[in-house]
């Protein structure tokens, strides 16, 4: 049992690690978000990152991710990986020549969010984007983790990248990772962290590895899994090879309302949702029997409830109905590790919620619903 410090309310959905209860998060944001604020600057003063996306006065624009960042001289932007050292940005990754991250080789059929409309996990979109009319078995997933994020999610599955950044290595080149997506890679996946702080770099890499690919006349899919918080121009360039290539971009959108998000996440989610609306009604119809867009969320007890769920599905359902939507069980994990794990009731009640609006819902991570 938690306690809520603005209204008092005691229950085992509330988080010790974020202070505030799902109700005053939307009825008294301002007073909530005060004390959410303090919890990420607690976390991020931890692993030596700016409290909140930096805004100094005179400062030069980063411009790749959506926090935008302002940056003065001797200071570093919000992922950690861009400082402004003697009146010039210096980026320690996602440039061609550097790119923080891990990188592993993971057997086809793998557990991708996708798999279920994936064709490395079920042969769709075969013959010109999978090799096999089913899973493609023999074959690998260039596993692309990086090591930085646009965001600060007190749940974080993957919090363990904040190590990275905090090293600004391992560190490789765009044309060493793309050179790794050989005659047994079918695909490429970029995650992490998230791929929006260094798209320049996932996006040299795509360029390169696609057009060995072609060269050698042979399948290579390109797919992100993201917040969706890169500038809007570079999200258009990863869809357009998500969608030559058979790939797909899988946007992990958080929740709907705002004050909840920026509680759960540090920042706002309304470029994260222009960013899936754009790449939504400009490419979406263009590939539908094998989608290039598809969405997933967390479903955070006590956070994530049956109204965040419908309003998301009936954002995305404004786009198209058929677009894919993801509902991914959440396990204790970093600051928020004391609630319980989501439970089969809650699951089902949220999948119900969306296919009032959605033809395509699925409940991922079944195995952890409690």
């Amino acid at each position: 049992m938690a306690k809520c410090v603005v209204c008092g309310a005691e229950a085992a959905t509330i988080s010790n690690g974020l202070h505030v209860c799902l109700i005053c998060i939307r009825s008294k944001p301002e007073e909530a978000l005060a004390i959410t604020r303090r919890a990420h600057a607690e976390n991020r003063a931890a692993y030596g990152l700016p409290s909140e996306p930096t805004r100094d006065a005179g400062g030069l624009v980063c411009g790749v991710c959506a926090n935008n960042c302002v940056i003065g001289e001797g200071n570093a932007g919000f992922c950690g990986l861009v400082k402004n050292v003697n009146g010039r940005l210096i980026r320690f990754g996602g440039t061609a020549e550097q790119g923080v991250l891990d990188w592993y080789y993971d057997p086809l059929p793998t557990n991708c969010v996708g798999w279920w409309f994936c064709p490395g996990c079920t042969g769709s979109g075969y013959p010109k984007y999978a090799y096999k009319r089913e899973a493609e078995r023999g074959y690998i997933n260039l596993a692309v983790f990086y090591g930085a994020c646009s965001y600060n999610c007190l749940f974080c599955q993957n919090w363990h990248y904040r190590k990275l950044a905090m090293k600004q290595k391992p560190a490789i080149s765009a044309a060493a990772l793309a050179a790794k997506a050989d005659q047994h890679v079918s695909c490429i996946c970029f995650f992490g962290g998230d791929p929006s702080p260094q798209m320049p770099h996932s996006l040299e890499v795509s360029r390169i590895a696609t057009e060995n690919a072609r060269a050698e006349n042979r399948i290579l899919r390109v797919c992100w899994e993201t917040n969706g918080y890169m500038n809007p121009q570079l999200a258009e360039k990863a869809a357009e090879y998500a969608l030559e290539s058979g790939g797909n971009i899988k946007f992990d959108l958080k929740a709907w309302n705002e004050a909840l998000h920026i509680a759960l996440c540090g920042v706002s989610n309304r470029p994260a949702l222009a960013n899936f609306k754009l790449i939504g009604e400009k490419y979406y119809k263009k590939r539908r029997k094998l989608p290039v867009l598809a969405a997933s969320t967390l479903l955070v007890p006590g956070y994530i409830d049956t109204a965040e769920v419908e309003n998301i599905a009936q954002f995305i359902s404004a786009i198209d109905p058929e677009i894919p939507y993801t509902l991914l069980a959440f396990y204790p994990c970093f600051v928020m590790n004391d609630l319980l794990t989501t439970s089969r009731k809650q699951a089902l009640e949220c999948q119900k919620a969306a296919e009032k609006h959605l033809n395509k819902v699925r409940i991922g991570n079944v195995h952890l619903l409690s």
